[in-house]
């Protein structure tokens, strides 16, 4: 007669799976009734910029998908620092997120010899938001019609250049344009795109570096002259705009993007369901059809797709910075 397996003695094998079972099953119902309040967005910048404006409209999109209000923080300042230490010690249960952006996860570790945090190991990815062609103007009654006027303007006189903040992808870009064209040009910081702007527009900057979400609006009523964009190729939405590899500036090709980040220990379910609601929130037709008209360029990331897209960028952007000899804390 065989023995019940309720009635044999128990091995090792057993007590193993058990003690793993019991291990899994708080993690798996916090998964279950997560989110359990309102959700956290912190944004290191601003209102009324890209990243602010982005939060907030995908934001809503996904507290209807999980149940829960989705409110918008920002802490601006200091590089988006204060923000993201704030975020990365945050609890690591699902109920905080960090905008996360270019400097946040990329360029910052290269301009400082010291973070409040580490993007490598404080934080892992939830999705990705969207990659943001960046633009050189100046104001429309400016005598410069070009970039090349722009280059050859500046050998005389060194224009100043407007963007949302110090160490921000617009601000790189352009160090970057500065270093391969040649171009001499003062760096103003504001605090976000829309200052800068304008600023531009009351004539107190020469130019500005503007992503397509704050100035694609500006380019189209012709409010501003757009001398480049920094992209592969132009944009369906600004098709006039040369970039400056057409222009015979090679390797000057620099993106904004942006993205989600929650603190390392999250659990793996509850970064599952946040990916989940975040690629829904994109693909929603306000959401999607209001990115197409900025010319964002999205893809549906996975956490592990986004994360390999970062540690992509760290490799091409911190040895470069290191090389362009820029520090924020020298």
């Amino acid at each position: 007669m065989s023995r019940s397996p309720l009635s044999r003695p128990l091995t090792r094998r057993d007590l193993g799976l058990a003690l793993g079972t019991a291990l899994l099953m708080p993690a798996v119902a916090r998964a279950q009734v997560f989110p359990e309040r309102a959700l956290r967005w912190v944004v290191g910048y601003p209102p009324g910029g890209a990243s602010d404006t982005f939060a907030r409209l995908i934001g809503a999109q996904m507290g209807q998908r999980l149940g829960q209000n989705v409110v918008v923080e920002n802490r601006p300042g200091g590089g988006a620092l204060l923000a993201s230490e704030m975020a990365a010690r945050a609890p690591a249960d699902g109920h905080t997120w960090m905008h996360v952006d270019n400097g946040i996860l990329t360029y910052n570790p290269a301009l400082f010899a010291r973070l409040p945090y580490n993007p490598d190991t404080d934080f892992t990815g939830v999705g990705f938001i969207g990659r943001f062609p960046l633009y050189i103007v100046v104001r429309p009654d400016r005598p410069i019609r070009s970039f090349a006027e722009y280059l050859a303007a500046a050998r005389t006189r060194a224009p100043t250049y407007g963007t949302p903040a110090v160490g921000s992808p617009h601000h790189l870009a352009m160090e970057l344009v500065k270093r391969r064209t040649g171009l001499d040009a003062t760096h103003v910081p504001y605090r976000g795109g829309p200052a800068a702007m304008q600023d531009l527009l009351a004539g107190n900057v020469d130019s500005a570096v503007i992503d397509t979400a704050t100035g694609l609006p500006f380019i189209r009523e012709n409010r501003v002259r757009t001398l480049a964009v920094l992209s592969e190729a132009r944009s369906p939405e600004a098709p006039d705009v040369p970039t400056l590899a057409e222009l015979g500036h090679a390797n000057t090709v620099a993106y904004g993007w942006q993205g989600m980040s929650v603190p390392a220990a999250t659990p793996p379910a509850v970064i599952a369901r946040l990916s989940a609601a975040l690629i829904a929130a994109i693909q929603a037709p306000e959401v999607s059809s209001r990115m197409r008209s900025l010319g964002i360029e999205y893809q549906p990331w996975s956490p592990a797709q986004f994360n390999a897209f970062v540690a992509e960028e760290n490799a091409l952007w911190r040895p470069l910075i290191r090389e362009l000899g820029i520090r924020m804390d020298s």
